[in-house]
């Protein structure tokens, strides 16, 4: 099973807001952690990350919009997101660091992807 699972997606108006979800399943400790998206009209680009000591990063698109938050203990991490665009319209991606228990190696590891549609 892949180890991370994305959830919150959805259909909502332009103006609207959606909280994007995603849970580490099984035996990791979890790093970097970040928010990326593909749009119809782009590549996959980075919507906004956090470190293992809380530092953010967002993309220049987000403008205030999106908060990235995780949860060390619970091993999530979400993505409230208000003031939606049709623009925001994709396929939103979790992307994590994680170190298998037991093991010394890190690797980067991508959900199944959860759609976000905008209406205008």
């Amino acid at each position: 099973q892949a180890p991370l699972v994305e959830s919150g997606g959805g259909l909502v108006e332009a103006g609207g807001s959606l909280t994007l979800s995603c849970a580490v399943v099984g035996g990791f400790t979890v790093h970097a952690m970040g928010w990326y998206r593909q749009t119809p009209t782009s590549r996959r680009e980075l919507v906004a990350t956090t470190t293992n000591g809380g530092a953010k990063n967002y993309a220049d698109f987000v403008e205030g919009r999106f908060t990235v938050s995780r949860d060390n203990a619970r091993k999530t991490l979400d993505l409230p997101m208000t003031g939606l665009k049709p623009e925001d319209t994709g396929v939103y991606y979790c992307n994590e660091e994680l170190r298998r228990y037991g093991r010394t190696d890190l690797h980067y590891y991508w959900g199944q992807g959860t759609q976000v549609t905008v209406s205008s």
